[in-house]
């Protein structure tokens, strides 16, 4: 099974994946489960040096925790959707306190494509980034 994953994992297109949330469990889990799957992955702990940091490393992705210190993710978010990006990030938020339905207009409305709830099942979040990656992974927030 490992060698059939391994041979999906180098067929699809490789991401640029920001990570930024200040649970280091999270951000070490994802990382660990995003880069075994083949994705570049870039990481920080505070909502502040975010912006600059997506700047800096123009993922194709940006996951994150809606609240953190610093800048919460929904002002992270706006900023990102405002910038004048010739590609912007698809934007994923993640929450383990935004999980209502309505919610998830709220994420919308800051320019997140999706919302995930924590603890974010890694399935879910590697179907989407599969989906991502093949160019066919419409808005779900």
């Amino acid at each position: 099974m490992q060698a059939h994953k391994n041979s999906q994992a180098s067929q699809r297109r490789r991401l640029s994946i920001f990570i930024a949330d200040d649970n280091v469990d999270t951000v070490l889990t994802l990382s660990a489960i995003l880069r075994d799957e083949g994705h570049l992955v870039h990481t920080c702990a505070n909502g502040a040096i975010a912006l600059d940091a997506i700047r800096r490393s123009k993922p194709d992705v940006c996951i994150l925790d809606i609240v953190m210190p610093g800048k919460n993710g929904f002002a992270i978010a706006r900023e990102v959707k405002a910038m004048n990006l010739p590609l912007r990030p698809v934007l994923i938020a993640i929450s383990g306190v935004f999980v209502k339905p309505t919610d998830k207009v709220l994420a919308e409305s800051a320019g997140f494509d999706h919302l995930i709830t924590k603890p974010a099942d890694p399935k879910v979040l590697l179907d989407l980034l599969d989906r991502i990656a093949g160019g066919d992974a419409p808005s779900a927030a």
